[in-house]
């Protein structure tokens, strides 16, 4: 009987491990959704060879309480900043003309999306509030405590009483991390 209960328990954690993700769509579909039902925009601009977008896959997005946290209030979207996809923002259409499919493990052009959003660094976090305008990009590789306070900044309308560099730096130095490691 032992025998059978331990596999049984490793079958349960790992079934519980794979249901607790971000919900990530395309941006497409963040938009579409947006339209029903308001809520800010999260956008990991990657790419397939960055060493620090794997990183925060692997290390921040799979923080139990970030993952909460961004499901109920964001909608969260991947987005290969050299790949093909095709992006209609503000009436326009986004694409990648000079992509490679021979490059796609590899470097390849910048996507028209990701240059618009003014992507320079990647991995690259983009912030859209919920009609779908540009709050801000925070670029590198961000720990479950940094982004964080982006996160709970940008939520809903507090980062608009930020004006200065002084005013973020009171906000940085009195906010409380909720996240556990």
């Amino acid at each position: 009987m032992k025998f059978y209960i331990l596999p049984v328990l490793i079958l349960f954690s790992s079934l519980n491990l794979v249901s607790q993700s971000i919900n990530w769509v395309t941006m497409d579909k963040a938009l579409e959704l947006q339209k029903n039902t308001p809520k800010n925009i999260m956008i990991d601009i990657y790419t397939t060879w960055c060493g620090p977008c794997k990183m925060l896959d692997k290390n921040t997005f799979t923080n139990k309480d970030l993952i909460t946290f961004v499901n109920a209030n964001y909608y969260a979207v991947k987005f290969n900043a050299e790949g093909n996809e095709s992006v209609n923002y503000k009436n326009r259409l986004f694409e990648n003309p000079n992509y490679d499919p021979a490059k796609a493990k590899r470097r390849n052009s910048a996507h028209q999306f990701s240059q618009y959003l003014g992507v320079r660094a990647y991995p690259t976090i983009v912030f859209l509030d919920n009609n779908a305008e540009l709050i801000a990009p925070i670029p590198g590789y961000q720990t479950v405590q940094k982004i964080e306070i982006y996160l709970q900044l940008f939520k809903d309308q507090t980062y608009k009483d930020i004006n200065s560099q002084e005013a973020f730096n009171t906000y940085y130095k009195s906010f409380k991390p909720t996240f556990t490691l």
